[in-house]
């Protein structure tokens, strides 16, 4: 048995079609992700999307640190990756897609990273020795 050349699985092929014309970051991977999953269900399928898109630091107390792991890294984009992710479920699950789209992560937002406000310039010492000629 022969499959033609551009042949694809039903779900992946609904992610291509809908993230198609976005180009700087290929939302329909994870999307895919979502669709390849080895979930049973709707509902563990949409807790493996939190696996996938929303990650811990991974040094203790270095919020940057989350950056280095798979995930997208910056808030917005794990909430990017969610939403996509969530959209291949709907589509292995025959999850009308307003209901995929109401769906939202369970785990709280990651805390802001606060930067510490610059240090003020430091005056040198005063000289205690008095400023004599010789």
């Amino acid at each position: 048995m022969f499959l033609p050349s551009d042949w694809s699985p039903p779900c992946g092929k609904c992610c291509t079609k809908k993230y198609s014309s976005l180009l700087q970051i290929p939302w329909r991977v994870f999307c895919k992700k979502g669709c390849g999953t080895d979930a049973e269900t709707w509902e563990e399928c949409v807790e493996q999307c939190e696996g996938i898109c929303y990650k811990d630091p991974v040094l203790k107390d270095q919020q940057w640190s989350a950056y280095i792991d798979r995930s997208p890294g910056d808030e917005s984009y794990s909430r990017d990756c969610f939403r996509a992710c969530v959209s291949g479920c709907g589509f292995k699950f025959e999850v009308p897609p307003e209901k995929a789209d109401e769906v939202q992560p369970k785990r709280p937002p990651k805390p802001p990273v606060v930067k510490k406000p610059p240090a003020p310039p430091q005056t040198p010492p005063a000289d205690d020795m008095p400023s004599t000629s010789a």
